[in-house]
């Protein structure tokens, strides 16, 4: 056994690890709920998994409290870092469906034909880099065990955390644009009065959860960069402000405005090209007949769903 003091620069508090794990836990359990109640896509689990991912880091920080070892504390390093980024993800795949769904029916004079509006490259860019950035701050929790090694651990993690702040900067404007570009679409949910509601409520949980991961790497940047024994490094509130409360408050806006409700399983088709331009668009789409017959149906018995 180690004191704790080696690794941490300080002792880590007890009764607030404990508080934080069961909290993720409840998380995980309501969203895993969530996702199945709401009929939402199984892509979403992503989200109780990170949660449950997080207790597992606040549970080794217990541990470390009473028995700080290497292999607890890089336990505890890896399970608090590196889920968030998961959450990152939801946001991608989320985006990437409100383009891919609001641009199916729409005529060819009428799509985005800019890359960076294309679903697959919204969605498989993006990934690309988080599991990148992921990657190398993961090689750099694990190579920081060296002590020899430390400086080049700082670096390594460091240059993921900048790669994922550009890229979440890169997002964050995308998102703008979609939110602000008319032709995309989002089906309401349960408490949505029109497509306007729905869009509003779907764009600030992506904006405002991506938002919050961008500071909370900020700060991660911020003690990196001051090192082992820094200010930063060394004063846990700071760790709780800006790493726990944010991530908290980010499950916090995912729950209370679950996505999953804009993405049920008859929600097949963007609302505004079915709205403007019904039978051409289908057309000129190339999905004649059979898959507009099917989507017809549900506007009509659910027109609330595609109020504009």
């Amino acid at each position: 056994m180690t004191d704790p003091r080696y690794y941490f620069s300080y002792t880590p508090v007890n009764i607030a690890p404990e508080v934080c794990a069961g909290v993720f836990v409840l998380i995980s359990i309501a969203m895993t709920m969530q996702t199945f109640k709401s009929q939402g896509p199984k892509w979403l689990l992503v989200l109780p998994a990170t949660a449950f991912c997080e207790a597992i880091g606040y549970a080794f920080r217990v541990v470390c409290i009473y028995w700080t070892t290497l292999g607890t504390f890089t336990a505890t390093s890896l399970f608090l870092l590196l889920p968030p980024n998961a959450l990152a993800l939801t946001n991608y795949k989320t985006l990437g469906k409100v383009v891919q769904l609001s641009t199916v029916f729409l005529p060819d004079n009428r799509k985005p034909h800019v890359f960076w509006l294309k679903p697959r490259f919204i969605t498989w860019f993006f990934f690309t880099s988080d599991v990148f950035s992921f990657l190398l701050q993961g090689i750099g929790v694990g190579i920081s065990t060296q002590d020899n090694k430390r400086e080049l651990a700082k670096h390594t993690v460091l240059s993921g955390l900048y790669v994922q702040l550009f890229f979440f900067a890169v997002f964050l404007v995308i998102a703008a644009y979609i939110f602000i570009d008319k032709r995309f679409t989002v089906a309401c949910g349960p408490c949505d009065h029109n497509a306007q509601q729905a869009k509003r409520r779907l764009f600030w949980v992506i904006i405002s959860t991506t938002a919050l991961l961008y500071v909370r790497s900020v700060y991660r940047v911020a003690e990196f960069v001051g090192g082992y024994g820094s200010k930063i490094y060394g004063t846990e509130w700071l760790f709780y402000l800006f790493d726990t409360a944010l991530v908290l408050l980010s499950f916090a806006i995912y729950m209370q405005s679950f996505i999953g409700y804009h993405f049920q399983p008859n929600h097949q088709v963007g609302t505004a090209a079915l709205n403007q331009h019904p039978s051409s668009a289908a057309d000129t789409a190339g999905i004649k007949g059979h898959a507009y017959q099917m989507a017809t149906p549900y506007i009509k018995r659910h027109p609330q769903s595609y109020r504009t």
